[in-house]
């Protein structure tokens, strides 16, 4: 991050880390497509007004990837990145991740056709995701099993 990135205002946002834990596979992540860029993200947005930061990436998680679980109070840490505006500016973010463990994932969501979603090992998802700041918050989350305390 460069001096020019922390002069400029930074906005907020919420972002759920879905995971859930099979006695096959293991630890598996959830990551999903941005709609513009498509790279591989997890689910994020705004703050909510009446909801809770934690609600707030809960009801991302549903609306973005169709998913039901049980989101942490606490927050895994957070990470900085560029999000592009439909005018072309762009806005520094920061994104306050809470884990998602997932009981289910509906047939139906309202971004459904809009974007891909695919499970991931932990490692394969720090790998894809192009944040540097996000990929270290699913190691570190792994590493040290924070994900099961959430």
């Amino acid at each position: 991050m460069t001096y020019a990135d922390m002069e400029r205002e930074t906005r907020n946002q919420v972002g759920a880390l879905p995971f859930r834990k099979t006695p096959d596979e293991g630890l598996r992540i959830l990551l999903i497509t941005s709609r513009e860029s498509r790279r591989w993200v997890i689910p994020k947005g705004w703050p909510m007004k009446g909801r809770k930061p934690y609600e707030a990436a809960a009801r991302e998680a549903y609306e973005e990837a169709g998913l039901i679980g049980h989101i942490g109070k606490r927050p895994l840490g957070f990470y900085v990145y560029d999000k592009r505006l439909k005018n072309r500016d762009s806005v520094l973010c920061q994104v306050k991740v809470f884990p998602l463990e997932i009981r289910k994932q509906l047939k139906t969501w309202p971004e459904q056709d809009q974007r891909e979603d695919r499970w991931f090992t932990p490692s394969e998802a720090a790998d894809a995701v192009a944040e540097a700041g996000l990929a270290a918050i699913i190691r570190s989350a792994f590493k040290r099993d924070k994900l099961k305390n959430g």
